[in-house]
C-alpha cells in the first residue's frame, strides 16, 4: 500500500478549468442548423395554412346521435392532456359517424406529442386508436419506391475504455473528490501509484462531459444547460440528466435520455420535483425503465422510449416501486384503503403478469429489500397489530426461484436501525434495538424452508451495515454521530474479526474484490479531520491519506466476469498454488524486478502496437495489387462474390481396423 507522498499521479480538474465544449480549429462543421439549433428553430415563426395543428384519429366507434355526445367527451378528456384543442370534426355517413376524426391543436408542437403518445392507445377490445399528423398523408404520398441505402457512418474509435484492466498486478482504482470539489484525483491501489485512464463523467454549468481511453481524453459531451442529477443504465448505454432550467410546457427538457455512445438525444420528460433521484429506475439489463407518479406506473421500453403496450398501469395509491437486480420483475406496494388490505404484488416484464400478491393488514409503512442477484425479495412491514400500542416489524421473505414464490416471515418487536442483505448468499443482517442496547443479528434462509437465526451479537455501536461485494464478510458501522465505531465480522463461523475506530467516519466503500474497504470523514458531513483510511477485510489498517478538505472516494466497478461456475469452484480448490505466486509477486513488488518486468511487457505492448499499424498500413496499400490478381473481386470482406461461390464437399479416410471373428469368440 502507498502513504500519501506517493500518491502523486492523479488526474486533476484545476480551479476554473472547464472541459472544451467547443470544436477544434481543424473540424469541419458538416451539421446543419436544424440539428445544432433544433429547440430554438422550433420556436420561430413560420408560414403555415394551419393543417400542421392537426390530427386525424383513425379506429373510433362508428356512432348514432345519441351516443355522440358520450363520445365526444371520452375523445376530449384522452387528447386534451396533449394541449388545448381548438376544433373538433367528426364526420358522418346516414346518421353515424365514420370511425374517423379530425382534431386541431393550438400549436403543431402539441399535435406532434398527440401523435406520440396516443398513437396505438386502447379504447377498448375493439377500437385501438391510430393517429397521424395530417400534413403526413401528403408525405407518404410522395415516398419514393426506390429505397437508397444509407451511408456508412465512419467509426469513431475512442482508444480502449477498459485499458486499466491491462495493469499486470490487477490494481483497482478510485476516484477521489477533493478540495471543496475543485479537484479529482484518479489513483491506483498500489504502492507505487501507477497511475491510468478511466471512464468518467463530471458536471459543469453547459452539461455533462465524458472522459476515457488511454490518456483520459474526453469521450463524449452532453450539453444540458443547469445540469445537476445523472444516472446511468446498468447497460451504461444510456445516460439521464436533470436540470431544473430547461423545462417548458411544449418542450419537456427537464429530464433528458442521452445514448452514450453517439450523444444523441432520445428522448425529454417533464419532471415536477427531483427529490427522489432518480425518476426512472432500470430494469437489470437496461431494456426497460419505470417511474412512478400518482396512481401510474408507466413503463418504458428501449431502444424506442415509449411507453411498453403503449399504456401506463393505474395503480390506485401506488408508494413504491422496484426492479429485481436479476430478472425483468417489478415488485410494488400499495397502501390500505378502507376495508381492502395493503398488498405487494410481484409483476413479470413485459408481459404484465401478476406472479405473486401478498395481502398485509395494518401496515404503516413498508420497504423494499432485493437480493443482489434477486434470489430473494424481503419487504420490511412495520405494522401497529389491533389490541397493541407501538410498531411491530415484520420481514416478509419472498423465494423468488421456487415455485409460486413461497413467502416466510420472520418478526420484531424492536425498533429497525438497518437491514441488508449478503450480496451473493441467502444470509441477512439486522440492526434493531435502541441505543447502547443495539443488537446486530445474522440469519439464514435454508433450503428448507426455514430461516434461521445464526448469531446475535449484543451492545453494538453501529446503525450502519457493509457487505462485501462477495459476501461472507461484513463492517458493523457507526457513522457520524457513533464517532466511526467499526467492528469486522465473519459470518461463516460469525467471528468478530476485529474492533477499531476512525473517529467521525461518515462513509465506508467496499472495493470491487471485497479484498480492501475505506472508511472516510467527508468534508460535506465534517469540517475537520477530513481523510480516508485504508483497510484490509480482517480490519488491519493499512495506510491513512489526508487531503485538503476531502469529499468523496468511489472505487471504479468492475465488468462482469467472464468465467463460468465451474471455473470458478476450480480456482478456490487450486487456491494455495495461487496463493504462493501471489506471495512471490508481493516480494517482488517491493523491489526493482517487479518494476522491470512492467517496464518489459509495456515496452512489448508498444512494439507490438507498431507492428500492427505497419501491416495495416501495407494492407490497405495492397489493396489494388490484390484486386488486379483477383480480376476485380474484392475478397476482404467475407460476404463479397456470394453468387459465385460453390460448395464442395471433401472426405477423409482416417484408419480401417479388422477384427477376425475367431478372437471375439
Amino acid at each position: 500500500m502507498r502513504d500519501t507522498e506517493n500518491m502523486e499521479a492523479e488526474a486533476e480538474f484545476e480551479e476554473g478549468e472547464e472541459p472544451s465544449f467547443s470544436d477544434p480549429e481543424d473540424f469541419e462543421d458538416d451539421i446543419s442548423d436544424q440539428e445544432l439549433l433544433e429547440d430554438i428553430l422550433r420556436e420561430r415563426p413560420q408560414e403555415a395554412d394551419g393543417i400542421d395543428s392537426v390530427i386525424v384519429v383513425d379506429n373510433v366507434p362508428q356512432v348514432g346521435p345519441e351516443r355522440l355526445e358520450k363520445l365526444k367527451n371520452v375523445i376530449h378528456k384522452i387528447f386534451s392532456k396533449f394541449g388545448k384543442i381548438t376544433n373538433e370534426f367528426y364526420p358522418e355517413d346516414d346518421g353515424k359517424t365514420k370511425g374517423y376524426i379530425f382534431l386541431e391543436y393550438a400549436s403543431p408542437a402539441q399535435a406532434l406529442e398527440a401523435v406520440k403518445n396516443a398513437d396505438g392507445y386502447k379504447l377498448d377490445k375493439q377500437h385501438t386508436f391510430r393517429v397521424n399528423v395530417f400534413t403526413d398523408f401528403d408525405k407518404y404520398m410522395t415516398i419514393s419506391d426506390e429505397w437508397e441505402q444509407p451511408e456508412k457512418q465512419p467509426f469513431k474509435d475512442f482508444g480502449n475504455l477498459r485499458h486499466w484492466m491491462e495493469e499486470p498486478d490487477c490494481r483497482d482504482q478510485y476516484s477521489v473528490i477533493f478540495e471543496a470539489g475543485e479537484r479529482t484525483g484518479i489513483f491506483s491501489n498500489d504502492v507505487k501509484a501507477i497511475h491510468h485512464g478511466t471512464y468518467l463523467a463530471t458536471f459543469h454549468q453547459r452539461g455533462i462531459a465524458l472522459w476515457g481511453g488511454e490518456k483520459f481524453k474526453q469521450i463524449q459531451r452532453f450539453s444540458h444547460q443547469g445540469v445537476q442529477l445523472i444516472d446511468f443504465s446498468p447497460c451504461e448505454r444510456y445516460v439521464v440528466t436533470f436540470s431544473p432550467l430547461m423545462d417548458t410546457k411544449d418542450d419537456p427538457q427537464a429530464i433528458i435520455i442521452w445514448d452514450v455512445l453517439t450523444g444523441q438525444k432520445k428522448r425529454g420528460f417533464h419532471c415536477e420535483s427531483s427529490a427522489h433521484w432518480p425518476i426512472f429506475k432500470w430494469s437489470h439489463d437496461g431494456k426497460f425503465f419505470a417511474r412512478m407518479t400518482q396512481d401510474t406506473l408507466s413503463i418504458y421500453e428501449t431502444p424506442s422510449m415509449g411507453l411498453l403496450d403503449k399504456k401506463s398501469l393505474k395503480i390506485s395509491g401506488i408508494k413504491d416501486f422496484s426492479w429485481s437486480p436479476g430478472d425483468n420483475i417489478i415488485a410494488f406496494w400499495v397502501p390500505e384503503d378502507k376495508d381492502i388490505p395493503a398488498r405487494v404484488t410481484l409483476m413479470q416484464m413485459p408481459s404484465r403478469h401478476e406472479i405473486r400478491v401478498r395481502n398485509l393488514f395494518n401496515v404503516v409503512d413498508c420497504k423494499l429489500h432485493w437480493q443482489k442477484n434477486g434470489d430473494y425479495l424481503c419487504v420490511k412491514v412495520d405494522r401497529t397489530p389491533k389490541g397493541t400500542q407501538g410498531v411491530v416489524t415484520n420481514f416478509e421473505i419472498f423465494r423468488m426461484r421456487e415455485k409460486q414464490v413461497p413467502v416466510d416471515v420472520v418478526e420484531m418487536k424492536e425498533s429497525i436501525i438497518a437491514f441488508a442483505w449478503e450480496p451473493n448468499g441467502s444470509k441477512f443482517a439486522v440492526l434493531h434495538g435502541e441505543s447502547p442496547r443495539i443488537n446486530a443479528s445474522f440469519y439464514h434462509v435454508k433450503n428448507n424452508g426455514k430461516i434461521e437465526l445464526i448469531k446475535m451479537f449484543d451492545k453494538q455501536q453501529a446503525n450502519s451495515i457493509f457487505w462485501s461485494p462477495q459476501g461472507q464478510f461484513l463492517v458493523l458501522a457507526g457513522l457520524r454521530s457513533m464517532n466511526g465505531a467499526l467492528a469486522f465480522v465473519d459470518t461463516s463461523d460469525c467471528t468478530m474479526m476485529n474492533i477499531a475506530e476512525h473517529y467521525m467516519a461518515s462513509d465506508v466503500e467496499w472495493d470491487p474484490t471485497g479484498r480492501y474497504v475505506v472508511t472516510s470523514v467527508s468534508w460535506w458531513s465534517h469540517k475537520v479531520d477530513n481523510a480516508f483510511w485504508l483497510w484490509t477485510f480482517q480490519g488491519r489498517l493499512l495506510q491513512k491519506n489526508n487531503k485538503d478538505r476531502f469529499c468523496q472516494l468511489l472505487w471504479r466497478p468492475r465488468p462482469p466476469t467472464l468465467l463460468s461456475v465451474d471455473q470458478i469452484k476450480l480456482i478456490k480448490k487450486d487456491l494455495k498454488k495461487y496463493s504462493k505466486i501471489f506471495e512471490q509477486k508481493d516480494r517482488l513488488s517491493q523491489s526493482k524486478a517487479s518494476k522491470e518486468l512492467v517496464d518489459k511487457r509495456r515496452t512489448m505492448m508498444e512494439e507490438y502496437r507498431k507492428y500492427r499499424e505497419t501491416a495495416m498500413q501495407m494492407y490497405q496499400e495492397q489493396r489494388p495489387l490484390r484486386l488486379d490478381l483477383r480480376g476485380g473481386v474484392d475478397t476482404d470482406e467475407l460476404d463479397s462474390n456470394v453468387d459465385d461461390w460453390e460448395e464442395e464437399t471433401i472426405e477423409f479416410f482416417i484408419n480401417e481396423e479388422i477384427i477376425p471373428i475367431g478372437d471375439l469368440a
